[in-house]
């Protein structure tokens, strides 16, 4: 039996959006029992996109569009949270939530830390992603989103078949869980998660002048130094660390060593001035 997952390449995704047109093209006003209810036209989107923003520097602003099907969980929380088997994970890991079991079991919604599912308030029915799963039934080798997209970003298939594209997508990129800390187990892996783009300048405090080739030496969460030195504008750039708390250096002979504590965000990055003293 195969087992269904997803890849997602962000570094080859645009923000087209032409995953979520086709998730609602196939869906809304379409019902497919015994697998899902048609989607309302409006309120929900089973496959939503959040646009990541990073700031590297005040010039230049980096967009990461993150596409964000149903994660298909091993470790659903919705299928824990579900009364009489309403939301059930099929043989091939593909999560279902029952269109007639699961009516009136709103706390599913708030059930799913990703925030994948909706209420179709006039059916008092959650509803999510299925991975077209009547589609998959139907001999499709992937769902309406994967199917749609012109950079070919999307990847699905059979994960513990090695030939499938999705294996071999995956033995050559190092796919990571959208929101480890959650330990659901998500059958959804993504390249290129944005993280933190640390940036800053450094100037003298006399004269204001632009400090150049002052070694800046950052210390990430995760234990490691990364060392970089300014160029003749004063700026430095550390890109793709490990978010959460660090301790950042900036050091330049004759002037006063500097060091600070920070926390690194997924957004915010730019340090803005920093001013060395002799």
């Amino acid at each position: 039996m195969a087992k269904y997952a997803m890849a997602i390449d962000l570094n080859k995704c645009i923000g087209c959006y032409n995953c979520q047109i086709a998730c609602k093209d196939e869906h809304v006003y379409n019902a497919f029992p015994p697998i899902a209810a048609e989607q309302p036209a409006f309120g929900q989107f089973w496959l939503s996109i959040e646009e990541r923003e990073q700031v590297w520097d005040p010039s230049h602003i980096k967009v990461t569009y993150i596409p964000k099907p149903c994660q298909h969980c091993d470790d659903a929380p919705c299928a824990k949270a579900a009364e009489n088997g309403a939301v059930y994970k099929r043989d091939d890991g593909i999560v279902i939530i029952d269109p007639e079991k699961a009516v009136g079991q709103k706390e599913l919604v708030s059930s799913c830390p990703y925030g994948s599912i909706y209420l179709n308030e006039e059916k008092g029915l959650p509803q999510k992603c299925t991975f077209c799963a009547h589609l998959v039934d139907d001999n499709w080798q992937e769902p309406r989103c994967a199917q749609s997209c012109p950079m070919s970003c999307m990847y699905f298939g059979d994960v513990e078949d090695p030939e499938s594209r999705i294996s071999k997508f995956l033995a050559a990129n190092q796919g990571e869980a959208f929101h480890p800390e959650y330990g659901t187990k998500p059958n959804v892996y993504y390249v290129g998660l944005p993280k933190p783009n640390l940036s800053g300048t450094v100037r003298l405090a006399e004269g204001n002048e632009c400090a150049a080739n002052v070694a800046v030496t950052f210390t990430g969460a995760d234990g490691v130094k990364r060392q970089a030195v300014t160029d003749c504008f004063g700026d430095f750039q550390f890109k793709n660390v490990a978010p959460g708390k660090g301790t950042i250096t900036y050091e330049l002979a004759g002037y006063a060593p500097q060091s600070s504590p920070l926390v690194l965000d997924r957004e915010i990055t730019f340090l803005g001035e920093i001013k060395l003293n002799r």
